[in-house]
């Protein structure tokens, strides 16, 4: 048998294992969490597509060159919004359970009274429609066009894209505000902050990068993507170190703001975050999302040297898996992790990894149609 059928073999395993543990989750550990675990991984699903998209995305608003070899990587990724939408759907359920502005009782909140059509299922669920139907319409766009590109050389999809690019950064803000006001911070709707759509972002575009760069040193192990050398590498390492700064500042200054002014209704959300074993996650989330990464991929060398890379890459992932964790499961008390969790991370851990392993085969892995893919080529720094 060869390696990559033994590895699609273990990959169905852990699904079908996962999905029978995910399936008697529901019965043995209540609705709320069996809810919280499905909302947590739609959501580090969808921003991990939606994140590899803005990185498309972005490359055809700047008219970047040095990009263009290993942009049928995120291009690649990005497909993984196609099944978020029926996880996204099924995860509509959830909202009566575990959002208090959608339940009955919210007309009769003081705070909650003002928002009760906001955060109704209604009009939550019109919300979500809207912003999966908006970032297909982007997936189709910028993905199924290049894809087409492959095979017709067309030049004017360079331009349709780039002009496309600012509706798209347009629609990406709208869709990333939705997922963070309505699926993360909608569990705590007492709770506010200014810059938390911009924290989510952060997240999101991390994820993206980090598995970008994860899939361009898988496809250079398999002998794959001739001609990418340690100068683009070097530029995805430098987006890592950026971001993960960028991250930092944006998570940091939400809670320096909130503890400083030290209102009631600020420092509630951070409070339960700070007592008991969540100070624990607090602190290794900060270790894992910052401190460790900055400090692997502070030096020039470093960003292009591809064992440090690829550690990174696989420490920002899962960084942002715990992240979400930390945003969603204070909402049950005490963090939980034993059979239920590891069976939910079973079931979409592996259905992503196959998912990413048939997207990888779509297509050339590069867009050879691409009119610039030569000058991408010749890229030194």
């Amino acid at each position: 048998m060869s390696q990559a059928k033994h590895t699609a073999n273990l990959l169905w395993g852990a699904v079908a294992l996962g999905a029978l543990g995910v399936a008697g989750s529901y019965a043995a550990t209540g609705p709320e969490r069996f809810w919280a675990n499905w909302v947590m991984w739609f959501v580090l699903l969808f921003t991990l597509g939606l994140g590899a998209l803005f990185i498309v995305a972005l490359e055809h608003l700047v008219n970047a060159k040095w990009s263009v070899p290993v942009r049928r990587i995120p291009e690649r990724i990005a497909t993984l919004l196609i099944p978020a939408v029926p996880v996204g759907l099924i995860a509509l359920a959830a909202v009566p359970v575990l959002y208090p502005g959608a339940r009955p009782e919210a007309a009769h909140h003081p705070i909650l009274a003002g928002k009760a059509f906001w955060l109704s299922l209604p009009f939550f669920s019109v919300r979500t429609l809207i912003a999966f139907a908006l970032c297909l319409l982007a997936l189709w766009m910028l993905v199924g066009g290049s894809l087409k590109q492959d095979a017709s050389k067309d030049p004017a999809f360079n331009l349709r894209a780039r002009k496309f690019a600012p509706a798209f950064m347009a629609i990406f803000a709208l869709v990333i505000t939705l997922v963070a006001f309505d699926w993360l911070s909608g569990l705590t709707p007492e709770w506010y902050s200014d810059i938390f759509g911009v924290y989510v972002f952060a997240g999101a575009f991390l994820s993206g990068l980090a598995a970008t760069a994860l899939a361009v040193l898988s496809l250079q192990d398999e002998g794959r993507l001739e001609g990418v050398r340690g100068d683009h590498l070097y530029n995805l390492g430098g987006f890592l170190f950026a971001f993960t700064v960028f991250w930092s500042y944006i998570g940091f200054a939400q809670y320096m703001l909130m503890w400083y002014a030290n209102l009631p209704d600020e420092v509630i959300w951070y409070k339960v975050r700070l007592e008991g074993a969540w100070r624990l996650i607090t602190l290794a989330l900060a270790g894992l999302h910052f401190v460790l990464p900055f400090f692997a991929l502070v030096t020039r060398d470093s960003k292009k040297d591809p064992r440090r890379l690829r550690r990174v890459a696989y420490l920002m992932l899962g960084a942002h898996v715990l992240d979400i964790y930390w945003l969603i499961f204070p909402i049950l008390g005490a963090p939980r992790f034993s059979w239920p969790e590891l069976s939910f991370a079973l079931f979409f851990l592996g259905g992503i990894l196959l998912w990413i392993r048939s997207a990888m085969q779509k297509g050339e892995d590069m867009p050879v149609g691409d009119p610039f893919l030569r000058e991408g080529l010749e890229f030194r720094l």
